[in-house]
């Protein structure tokens, strides 16, 4: 009983002490719960205050970010380099104002055919307000537009034109000055990265082999600021894409740069150029077909339209008279200078004995802008080496850039206004090697004629006038001029060869053509002026492009002034001009002379025939290998064959005339069934008929293991390949369905009246024969399953591109009328086999007649 009364003593006590401690517990948790609730609360009521505060906050005056410690420099962008960041002051005026970006090449690797100031990238940007204090940097594509911002389809359009935001900026700062308010932002971590806008494209990488951006090994180097631009230059680093190994090697895109080989990486160097965009556009020049310009276009929707229009307009640079009385001496016929003349820089980079016949390739151009109504709008400069406020990359300076390049070329672009073609500046690029390109041309179409270009090495004089035509060639294309290939058409085939009248003329209407020197004139010509020049058409379509209309009320009453002068000027057709796209007009072709390509070609191989057998005398070089032989040689052999595709385009050919509604004539004409023929008989007696002079053996055992024997077929088989090309034989069908037009038929007709012309006389048929009756005799063969062929034409007032047809060949007389041939010809090559005395001609007889029976009955 004891025991029971202890025990139960005991559990009371514990269970007293247990609940007490319990009691102590829930007290406890209760007064830390407590501490928490107002310890969150605390936070939550600092958090709320900091963000109400943040709120009321807002961006930083702009002297509590900029402080006294930034680099500073006013321009159109305000530029604060601050502790290793750099900070964009961004007016609002400059809010929702047009920006073209300009980035080009500063320095690039070796070996991958870029070079520094070449252009890599354009595009129009535009700053505009966002949301909770930012600014956004949209990129603007102009597709489509309406003219009248007050009625109501301006919305729809709008709408439609949702430009891609390329960049999102916090405003850190502001700044208010009266009547002046900019917002300040950090554009460090923008411009040290890979935005396309500014940067390589993703095609370009991939030519390049490039792969991911390398932040770490990239940086802003300087930006500089002026009143209507802003240059940004940037050290931009990639990887490289891995090689990979692999037994089924297959073809790979583009090249990998050597030093990216050695290291993984490539390193660029960029910049740059924002420039600010009028903002009131230049008037638009409305395109015409009819004179050559480059042009722009967008899709216009107006209010009062019943569909939508394409307006196209041409590309050109802004002048403007310098004051209102200079605008009325103008129009009273006196020559005045512009506001702002067109300037391009000579790079210092030029070796110096070149400067000045670039320099004078710019001023060349003054003589047209003269029948504009200006003077002194066009001049060359020397770039002032030793201004440092001066930077070939600038664009507000158009430069002529020279590059130590192997590449025989040089290029002339613009960058211009995508609202209304004005020009803005260019950088002509000047490969090195093109006096490369330029001796070779000029050995080859003039040393018959002119004894300076009969050397391996040209003297500085005549080398510089070669430049001085490029250069003329190339600022014709920055002034907004497209290749005008129809200029040499107007000059008749016999006045290339009259002194007199080339002193007056020259040999082509425009230097905007491919015709480079004068191949035709004879040594007995006495003609020594065999340069193109500045000629009657670049005067016309300047005068076109630049005369001053601002009298006119609107851009419809200039076009149809324009219009006025257009239809005089092209009743002489030294100013008309040639597109250079055209698949089927024989008047528009590169490096092409006169008005008859047959007699052209004769003279031009008359002269080949001369220089063929000096060769080796004017290239030899003590110590030194046939390799510039080699190389001469092969300009010949490539030269003969310019004159073969100037001639075969004349068969299957039509005239393409642009002309308008007020005009009159056709706007397309069929070459003439005697031209055409003209052109067949010269390809059978200058090479169907064996060429033989070109096989010089004296020459060829110095540079080549072979004879020649194939050399020539492949020359031959070009030449039918392309005369029995299906787009050919279409529009042959179709003219020909005139008996008065050539024909189909007409043309196997006549190519085998030179082809076969010794199995109609019995005599024996050399090698050279026997290679190309077997080519034709398959070509031949092939028209029996002809395919398809997809036929181009230039649809009517175009810029440029085609419009293209597919023709199923079988359901045409194609096949029906190179069956008749196969059947003839079997005919007569049984006669010819069973008469022939030669073994190996009659084998050849033989062989081609199976060929044929095979092919008309495949058993």
């Amino acid at each position: 009983m004891r025991l029971f009364r202890y025990l139960l003593l005991t559990g009371l006590v514990f269970l007293y002490m247990n609940n007490a401690y319990s009691q102590r517990k829930k007290k406890k948790e209760k007064q830390e719960d407590v501490k928490i609730d107002k310890a969150v609360d605390a936070m939550a009521s600092a958090v709320k205050d900091k963000l109400k505060d943040d709120k009321k906050k807002g961006p930083k005056a702009f002297k509590d970010l900029i402080d006294t410690s930034a680099v500073s420099q006013k321009g159109m962008i305000s530029v604060h380099k601050m502790d290793q960041k750099w900070y964009f002051e961004i007016p609002d005026s400059l809010l929702n104002m047009d920006i073209m970006a300009v980035t080009r090449y500063s320095k690039t690797a070796a070996g991958g055919g870029i070079f520094g100031g070449e252009e890599v990238n354009r595009q129009m940007i535009r700053w505009e307000k966002g949301m909770d204090d930012n600014l956004l940097l949209r990129s603007v594509t102009v597709v489509v537009t309406s003219p009248d911002s007050t009625k109501p389809i301006f919305q729809a359009v709008k709408n439609s034109n949702s430009d891609p935001i390329i960049g999102v900026f916090e405003i850190k700062a502001v700044r208010k000055d009266p009547g002046a308010k900019s917002s300040v932002v950090d554009v460090t971590d923008f411009f040290n990265a890979d935005n396309q806008v500014f940067s390589l494209s993703s095609i370009s990488k991939q030519l390049l082999k490039l792969a991911a951006f390398k932040k770490e090994a990239s940086y802003i180097e300087k930006i500089n600021s002026y009143p209507i631009n802003t240059e940004i230059r940037t050290v931009k680093s990639f990887s490289v894409t891995p090689q990979v190994l692999t037994t089924t090697p297959g073809p790979s895109i583009g090249q990998y740069l050597p030093s990216g080989l050695d290291a993984g990486v490539i390193t660029l160097e960029m910049n740059t150029s924002l420039i600010l965009l009028p903002k009131s556009p230049m008037r638009k020049r409305i395109f015409d077909s009819r004179v050559g310009f480059f042009a722009n276009q967008y899709a216009t929707f107006g209010e009062e339209s019943q569909r939508s229009d394409t307006e196209i307009f041409a590309v050109r640079w802004r002048l403007e008279p310098k004051t209102a009385e200079d605008a009325r001496r103008q129009k009273n016929g006196e020559l005045i200078e512009p506001k702002k003349p067109i300037v391009y820089y000579i790079d210092p980079a030029t070796p110096e004995k070149w400067r000045k016949y670039l320099k004078a390739g710019v001023d060349d151009w003054q003589v047209a802008f003269e029948k504009a109504g200006w003077k002194n709008a066009i001049r060359g400069e020397y770039w002032p080496e030793k201004d440092t406020t001066m930077s070939l990359e600038d664009a507000r300076y158009s430069v002529i850039r020279y590059f130590a390049a192997d590449i025989q070329n040089a290029y002339g672009p613009n960058v211009h206004d995508p609202r209304s073609g004005e020009i803005l500046e260019s950088h002509i690029g000047w490969y090195h090697n093109v006096m490369r390109l330029l001796r070779n041309w000029y050995i080859i179409q003039a040393a018959a004629v002119d004894p300076n270009a009969r050397k391996k090495k040209f003297d500085d004089e005549l080398m510089g006038q070669l430049v001085r035509f490029v250069s003329s060639h190339e600022i014709g294309h920055t002034l907004g001029l497209r290749h005008n290939m129809g200029a040499s058409s107007a000059t008749p085939v016999e006045k290339l060869r009259d002194k007199n009248w080339i002193e007056e003329h020259g040999h082509t209407s425009s230097i905007m053509d491919y015709a480079r020197f004068n191949y035709v004139a004879q040594p007995e010509d006495g003609i020594t002026n065999l340069f193109p020049r500045i000629g009657d058409y670049d005067k016309w379509a300047i005068q076109w492009g630049y005369s001053n209309f601002a009298d006119c009320k609107d851009v419809n009453a200039e076009k149809a002034l324009l219009n006025t002068m257009t239809k005089e000027a092209y009743k002489d057709n030294r100013l008309h001009f040639g597109t250079e796209i055209s698949p089927y007009d024989p008047r528009y072709q590169t490096e092409d002379l006169s008005d008859n390509a047959m007699k052209a070609s004769e003279y031009g191989i008359k002269n080949l025939k001369r220089i063929l057998p000096n060769l080796i005398e004017w290239s030899k070089e003590d110590g030194e290998s046939y390799k510039e032989l080699d190389e001469i040689y092969g300009n010949v052999i490539g030269q003969y064959r310019r004159y073969l595709g100037h001639v075969i385009k004349n068969v299957g050919g039509i005239y393409d005339t642009p002309i308008t509604y007020d005009m009159e004539g056709s706007t397309f004409t069929i070459v003439p069934k005697t031209t055409q023929k003209e052109a067949v008989a010269f390809l059978n007696n200058q090479l169907f008929k064996t060429p033989i002079w070109l096989l010089d053996q004296n020459i060829l055992n110095k540079i080549k293991p072979e004879t020649g024997v194939e050399a020539i077929k492949a020359l031959q088989e070009y030449a039918l390949t392309s005369l029995f090309a299906g787009d050919r034989a279409v529009r042959l069908m179709e003219t020909g369905s005139n008996s008065k037009n050539f024909t189909l038929d007409d043309l196997f007709t006549d190519l085998e009246s030179g082809i076969w012309a010794e199995a109609k006389s019995g005599k024996a048929i050399d090698p050279y024969r026997r290679n190309l009756q077997k080519v034709y005799t398959e070509k031949l063969i092939d028209l029996l399953k002809p395919g398809k062929a997809n036929v181009q034409s230039i649809p009517v007032g175009v810029t440029y591109g085609f419009s293209t047809r597919v023709v199923e060949l079988e359901k045409t007389d194609l096949p029906s009328v190179a069956r008749a041939h196969l059947e003839d010809l079997k005919t007569t090559l049984q006669g010819a086999a069973a008469k022939s005395g030669d073994k190996i001609t009659k084998y050849h007889l033989q062989d081609v007649l199976q060929r044929i029976k095979m092919a008309l009955d495949p058993k």
